[in-house]
C-alpha cells in the first residue's frame, strides 16, 4: 500500500513508521505543524508539535529512507480543536481535545488530503488493533492495556477505519517500542511521552481560559441553592472537582464537598458530597459508530467514561434523539462535554459526547 505515515516526533510514531516500511509498504513521512507560534523546545514531557518535535521527525524519516514532508494543519487546528475547547468551557461542559483533534485533524483533514493524493491509508503510533470481519473492520483494543488508545479513537468512522493502520497495537508493552527504536538506532528511543493539553504545555488550564474568556464573579452554591463560597469564572470549574473552592462556608457534616455542575448562563457552580457525583444515566445526540452499526436499537455493553477510567457493564438504547445509556453500577463524576465510548469485549462499538446526565442521588435524598 501506499502509506502516508503521521510523525509527531515521537517514539511510537518513527517504530510505526519503521513497521510500516519493514511491511513493503510505500511510505512517505509528514508532521503536522499545529500552532504557527509553538515554542521551540519541549519542556519535560509537556508540549508537542514543537519545532524539537519537527526535526526528530526528520532525522527519524531520513534514517528509514523516506520522503518527509510538514503541513501546515494549524488553522484547521485552531478552528476545529482549540475554539472548540473554549466554547465547551464557555458552555460549562468538559471537553477531551484529544478526540476532537482524532475526529477533525488526524482522521479526517489528513485522511482526507492522503486520499486525495493517491494514499490507501494514514499510519500511526497509537496503541489499537483493527480486525477485518465479514461486516468490514473492527475497531479492537490494544494488546498492551496500559497503553491501550481505543477510547481516543471511537470517533471513528467505518469509512475512516478503511484507510487506517496501527502497527503498534499487538505489541505487548511500550518498553518493547522503546527498545526496538534503539536497536533501529532512532534517536528518539528514551524521549518522553507527551501528556496534557498539548496547546497548554504548561499545564495551566485554568490561567489560559482566563485569558480567552476572561473572568466574571459568580457564586458558588450548594444543592439547595444556598450560597457557600464564590469564583471569578465558572469555566475555570470542572465536575468532580475538589481542590481549588475556597467555600467560605463549610459542610455541615464537615466533609469535602466536590463539583457537581456548572450553570454558565448564571455564572453559577453548584457543591455538594462526593456521593451526589454518582451518575444514573447519560445520554447524548451527537454520536457515532465505529464500524457497523449495532443491530438492535437495544443492546448490552460496556461504557467507558474516560481514557483511563474502567469500562462499566451497561444497556444501551439508540432513538432518534441519539443514545441513552443506563450502567448496572453508577458512574462517577461525570461531566456534560465528556466522551462515552461504548465496547463489547474488546471492540469498540462507537462513541457519543454526553450532553445530559441523571444523578443517582436525587437533591434533598
Amino acid at each position: 500500500m501506499r502509506i502516508l505515515a503521521a510523525m509527531s516526533g515521537g517514539v511510537d510514531s518513527a517504530v510505526a513508521a519503521a513497521r510500516a516500511v519493514d511491511a513493503g509498504h510505500d511510505v512517505v513521512g509528514v508532521h503536522l505543524a499545529l500552532s504557527r507560534a509553538g515554542g521551540t523546545l519541549r519542556t519535560g514531557s509537556r508540549g508537542c508539535c514543537t519545532i524539537e518535535d519537527a526535526l526528530d521527525a526528520r532525522r527519524t524519516a531520513d534514517l528509514l529512507g523516506i520522503p518527509f514532508y510538514v503541513w501546515d494543519f494549524s488553522e484547521r487546528f485552531r478552528d476545529d480543536v482549540i475554539a472548540d475547547f473554549v466554547a465547551e468551557y464557555q458552555a460549562g461542559r468538559t471537553p477531551n481535545p484529544c478526540m476532537r483533534c482524532n475526529e477533525k485533524i488526524k482522521f479526517a483533514a489528513l485522511l482526507e488530503r492522503a486520499i486525495e493524493l493517491g494514499f490507501d491509508a494514514v499510519c500511526t503510533g497509537h496503541y489499537a488493533n483493527l480486525v477485518p470481519t465479514e461486516a468490514g473492520l473492527e475497531l479492537h483494543r490494544a494488546a498492551d492495556d496500559a497503553k491501550d488508545q481505543s477510547y481516543v479513537l471511537g470517533v471513528l468512522t467505518a469509512e475512516q477505519l478503511a484507510h487506517t493502520y496501527f502497527p503498534l497495537g499487538s505489541t505487548p508493552s511500550k518498553a518493547l517500542v522503546r527498545a526496538e527504536a534503539a536497536a533501529r538506532g532512532i534517536g528518539v528511543a528514551q524521549k518522553p511521552d507527551s501528556h496534557d493539553i498539548c496547546f497548554i504545555p504548561d499545564g495551566d488550564t485554568r490561567g489560559w481560559l482566563a485569558e480567552k474568556v476572561g473572568t466574571a464573579t459568580g457564586d458558588i452554591v450548594d444543592r439547595d441553592g444556598v450560597v457557600v463560597g464564590t469564583h471569578e469564572g465558572a469555566h475555570a470549574f470542572t465536575v468532580g472537582q475538589r481542590r481549588g473552592l475556597k467555600l467560605g462556608v463549610p459542610a455541615a457534616d464537615g466533609k469535602p464537598r466536590f463539583v457537581l455542575e456548572v450553570r454558565p448562563v448564571s455564572n453559577t457552580v453548584v457543591v455538594g458530597p462526593k456521593e451526589a457525583l454518582a451518575v444514573a444515566e447519560i445520554s447524548g445526540a451527537r454520536f457515532s459508530w465505529a464500524g457497523a452499526a449495532p443491530e438492535t436499537s437495544e443492546f448490552a455493553c460496556e461504557v467507558q467514561i474516560r481514557a483511563h477510567a474502567e469500562p462499566v457493564p451497561a444497556s444501551a438504547f439508540v432513538t432518534a434523539d441519539g443514545v441513552r445509556v443506563v450502567p448496572d453500577a453508577a458512574l462517577d463524576g461525570v461531566a456534560t462535554g465528556q466522551t462515552a465510548v461504548l465496547y463489547l469485549g474488546t471492540r469498540v462499538l462507537g462513541q457519543f459526547t454526553i450532553d445530559r446526565t441523571v444523578s443517582a442521588v436525587p437533591v434533598g435524598a
